[in-house]
């Protein structure tokens, strides 16, 4: 198997280990609100959030603009 495959899977292990021996209710406050839930959907919710933003923080850092060709650029 290859390494990037091997340490997905043992960081997906972890996280499981971690959301299954998590599932006490908790509370916590988000601007005004007082919000009481799991644990469990805390910290997925949580996991999602960051995931999605560092995919779209990525997708924009990896868009350059295309650069016009010179004449020196151009090869037959």
């Amino acid at each position: 198997m290859k390494p990037k495959v091997i340490i997905l899977l043992i960081v997906t292990i972890l996280a499981l280990v971690i959301l299954l021996q998590n599932t006490d209710p908790t509370q916590f406050q988000l601007l005004f609100w007082e919000i009481e839930m799991s644990l469990v959907v805390l910290v997925l919710v949580n996991l999602l959030i960051g995931f999605v933003l560092g995919f779209v923080v990525a997708k924009l850092a990896g868009r350059r603009p295309k650069q016009k060709a010179s004449a020196t650029d151009v090869t037959d």
